[in-house]
């Protein structure tokens, strides 16, 4: 027979022994069922978590139609409970609004502003089955980090956010330097591990709402929401560093691989984020021009 949430189970072994197993825990999520973000999961953890465009959320939504702190989740008894809070746009469970804090079902539809979500009440095949969906889309294969559909998407977004709210906004754009070399001399497994495990070294440097992907061969993309070029210049160099310290082994050899780094801060000439993707584009090329491992912003 199941045991009931959170009660523990008694088991009994063939020799009389009693032990007694720990309750599972089921982890709530929420599926982004519309936005850039589409197929995202979010996992509510902890006794309580925010929702909003502020960067202090637990979960931070950049979207013009999700107020700074827009809404609260609590964990109860193994509920999930939503309150609105004091949102512009409101928000709705199944396009009720809440009027105060109430209790998700498995299923609920939650709507925040204009971006829709699917309430799970714990892990199963569905939600499961929408966050490999979702890394299918946004995953470069290669890497591990996002690919170049979602980062392009990402820095569109938190470009329009910048504007829109006269908030500072950087990118941090570079590529492996002599990285045909590697190919050409120990192949191209070689090389697909170089830039997997580069990948990994730079992803490990970043704040928590830093978005790093590739933009394809071994160009690579960090975005920087509310950060100015002096901090990323700062993340741009311990990144710069991190690469040329770390030891690449591959099937025995020793690598040493640098990167090339340029960074840019959104403009009021900007009129697009291409703009400031082409900025920092020019100022990787002129790392390379002046002798490579270094950064230019």
């Amino acid at each position: 027979m199941a045991s009931k949430p959170g009660v523990t189970t008694r088991v009994t072994t063939s020799r009389g022994k009693i032990y007694r197993r720990p309750p599972t825990r089921k982890r709530a999520c929420l599926i982004q069922y519309t936005g850039d973000a589409l197929g995202r999961r979010y996992v509510l953890e902890g006794a309580e978590i925010t929702l909003g465009r502020g960067a202090t959320n637990g979960i931070v939504i950049l979207d013009v139609s999700v107020s700074r702190d827009h809404a609260r989740f609590y964990a109860r008894h193994n509920a999930i409970e939503i309150e609105d809070l004091d949102s512009s746009n409101g928000t709705f469970i199944n396009d009720i609004p809440v009027s105060s804090r109430t209790e998700l079902r498995d299923g609920d539809m939650v709507r925040l502003g204009s971006i829709q979500f699917k309430f799970f009440a714990h892990d199963n095949v569905e939600s499961v089955f929408h966050d490999q969906i979702y890394r299918m889309a946004t995953i470069d294969a290669g890497t591990q980090i996002f690919n170049r559909n979602y980062l392009l998407e990402t820095l569109e977004s938190a470009f329009n956010y910048s504007r829109s709210y006269d908030r500072p906004l950087s990118v941090i754009y570079y590529d492996l330097d002599y990285f045909k070399k590697i190919n050409d001399a120990y192949g191209h497994s070689c090389g697909d591990y170089v830039l997997r495990e580069s990948a990994q070294v730079a992803q490990a440097c970043l704040r928590k709402d830093d978005v790093i992907g590739r933009l394809g061969g071994e160009e690579f993309l960090v975005v920087l929401p509310n950060a100015t070029a002096r901090k990323g210049v700062e993340l741009a160099d311990r990144i710069r560093e991190s690469v040329e310290r770390h030891e690449f082994e591959f099937e025995g050899k020793r690598l040493v691989q640098t990167i090339s780094i340029g960074v840019s801060e959104i403009q009021p000439a900007f009129r697009t984020y291409k703009d400031l993707l082409d900025d920092a584009d020019r100022k990787l090329y002129q790392s390379k021009n002046d002798g490579r491992n270094r950064v230019t912003a």
